[in-house]
């Protein structure tokens, strides 16, 4: 992966990780998550693949992403 692309999705983690600390119990799908973020499937599965992977994020039996701490 290119240095551009890292940052980019570097401050696209940060990102979604903000928007579920202001929004308590949010629950996406991936496609969701996608279209509220404005992001392509591949960035947006990168980016919560990576908080998934760093224990932000888990996927729940329905496949909707939440916030580990909010379960």
């Amino acid at each position: 992966m290119n240095e551009h692309r890292e940052r980019v999705l570097r401050d696209l983690v940060q990102r979604v990780e903000s928007e579920y600390l202001e929004m308590p119990g949010l629950s996406l799908t991936p496609s969701q998550a996608q279209r509220i973020l404005g992001l392509d499937q591949p960035t947006c599965h990168d980016v919560l693949a990576e908080l998934t992977a760093n224990g932000f994020l888990r996927r729940t039996q329905r496949g909707t992403y939440v916030r580990e701490a909010s379960i």
